[in-house]
């Protein structure tokens, strides 16, 4: 029965394709030279998907960016990452579905767009989403799940949580705006599924090599088993940038197809580390120096800058340090290299938009200039801390900042409890958090920025590191009164969530 309805819906949404091309009207045709959002609104009517989904999963893959046609890591293209490799034939069959070039789903981002809707409907229709269930984000998750085409259960919902975290806490990129929104994933048959970001303790998959990561073993036909420090010394670490998701690359690396890897994956919202190949093992990342070296991926793409995160920078500038002091590996930019400085590589990343300054100063510890502007907002600041009454209030542990703290439970809904500021120009801001630390707060807690540009979000782990100040980045601000800095419920990671102070310093 399910096979029928994929039959039939496919041939409904070709034929689609088919009459709005033959009344000279195709539906990618409109939205050519139109800014991304009539794009996106289009591919939705055109394939009844919601639009805010569409562009929650755009962004986790690709922030919105087609990258001119060119293909990620895994052989990926455009906005919705359209992927053709041996595991993956997603590009050929939004062609088929669409009856769109292959070569114009590259690199024509409209048609793209139309593509993914195209491939996101064909999943809902073998999950047997009827109309009524369509129109209700929340029971498209396993549809989610199966586009990003994981390697494994646990992937799959890492990939669909990462979109309906967007959902949540909202996107603004490249002129498309999602609002924050209260949703209800139906996780279905994904809901017992090990939850790989809610950190390696919790789901089990401990890293012998570096505690904060979990362990998700490479194929064992990407990389070489090895004995290393006997076999080799290891004496460089190397920078890469991923092009392509958190999620993507560590399906990737899986894939037997690849025969490719690294050792250690990092994400770009919270930082969060996977171990893939073991330290004494040889990834294949850095081509003559293999043999010596740790690779690091970091999730995203060379060309777009907003990938690179200060919580990655700060993810990844610990494991350096860490593997620095572990192998003797100077921590200089002699140590500590660029893929692209590798002899005879012919790739360029991490690229001109990885801040070598800022990540080599996290990895030596240097100091900071003493502020010259500072406040500091607690949950009982009078008309700066806004909450629902979902929010609970506490004074149990006695790492709180002031009288009390709020917490709440964490649930597929965003909820925000939000701190107000007086900013007194715009200019570049350091954000710092204060929380009380306890197993049984949140392991992923999402706290909101509003900055210059949009939204930006770092999840923070709350069940350790409370207590005292905590840096969660430097933020691009406007001037003005408003609500700076939130700290929203919309989170896979758990525990309680814990609302107490912040402080914003220039």
């Amino acid at each position: 029965m399910t096979l029928v309805r994929t039959r039939l819906a496919a041939l409904a949404t070709s034929l689609l394709a088919v009459l709005l091309i033959a009344a000279g009207q195709p539906a990618w045709s409109e939205a050519k030279d139109a800014p991304l959002p009539a794009a996106f609104a289009k591919a939705a009517a055109a394939f009844d998907v919601p639009r805010d989904l569409l562009v929650a999963l755009a962004y986790a893959e690709t922030h919105l960016d087609g990258h001119g046609g060119e293909p990620s890591a895994s052989n990926g293209y455009g906005v919705m990452h359209l992927v053709s490799n041996p595991a993956n034939r997603s590009l050929e069959k939004a062609a088929e579905l669409t009856e769109l070039p292959a070569d114009k789903l590259k690199t024509d981002d409209a048609a793209n767009i139309l593509g993914g809707a195209a491939v996101l409907r064909t999943h809902a229709d073998a999950l047997g989403l009827d109309e009524t269930a369509r129109k209700d984000p929340g029971r498209w998750y396993q549809a989610v799940a199966e586009y990003g085409n994981a390697s494994s259960p646990e992937l799959a919902r890492l990939y669909a949580d990462a979109v309906y975290e967007n959902l949540g806490l909202g996107v603004n990129a490249r002129g498309v705006q999602v609002k924050p929104q209260e949703v209800t994933a139906d996780r279905g048959e994904y809901a017992k599924t090990r939850d790989l970001s809610s950190r390696a303790a919790d789901a089990g998959i401990l890293s012998t090599d570096y505690g904060p990561a979990a362990w998700v073993p490479a194929n064992s036909g990407n990389y070489r088993v090895s004995n290393r420090e006997t076999s080799y010394d290891i004496d460089r670490v190397v920078i890469h940038t991923a092009q392509g998701s958190y999620a993507g690359t560590i399906s990737w690396f899986q894939n037997p197809s690849a025969n490719v890897s690294a050792h250690y994956v990092i994400k770009s919202s919270n930082g969060a580390v996977t171990q893939m190949v073991r330290d004494k093992d040889v990834a294949w990342h850095a081509g003559n120096w293999n043999n010596r070296s740790i690779g690091i991926e970091h999730e995203g793409f060379v060309s777009d800058a907003s990938w690179y995160t200060d919580a990655m920078y700060r993810s990844s500038a610990a494991l350096v340090r860490h593997l620095c002091d572990k192998y003797g590996i100077p921590k200089t930019r002699t140590g500590i290299v660029a893929h692209s400085e590798v002899p005879g590589a012919t790739h360029t990343d991490p690229g001109r938009n990885w801040n070598w300054t800022l990540f080599m100063n996290y990895v030596t510890g240097g100091g900071t200039n003493p502020p010259t502007f500072t406040t500091t907002v607690d949950n009982t600041t009078a008309g700066q801390f806004t909450a629902s009454a979902n929010w609970g209030t506490s004074t149990y542990s006695t790492q709180r900042h002031g009288a009390d703290y709020r917490f709440a439970e964490p649930v597929a809904a965003s909820d925000p409890a939000w701190y107000t500021a007086t900013i007194p120009s715009a200019g570049t801001y350091r954000v710092e958090v204060w929380y009380p630390g306890d197993p049984g707060y949140n392991s992923s807690a999402p706290y909101i920025v509003a900055t210059s540009s949009g939204n930006q979000t770092v999840f923070v782990d709350q069940r350790s590191g409370g207590g005292g100040w905590r840096t969660i980045g430097t933020f691009s601000l406007n001037a003005g009164t408003y609500n700076v800095v939130g700290v929203s419920r919309w989170t896979s990671g758990t525990g309680l969530v814990i609302a107490d102070a912040v402080r914003i310093s220039r």
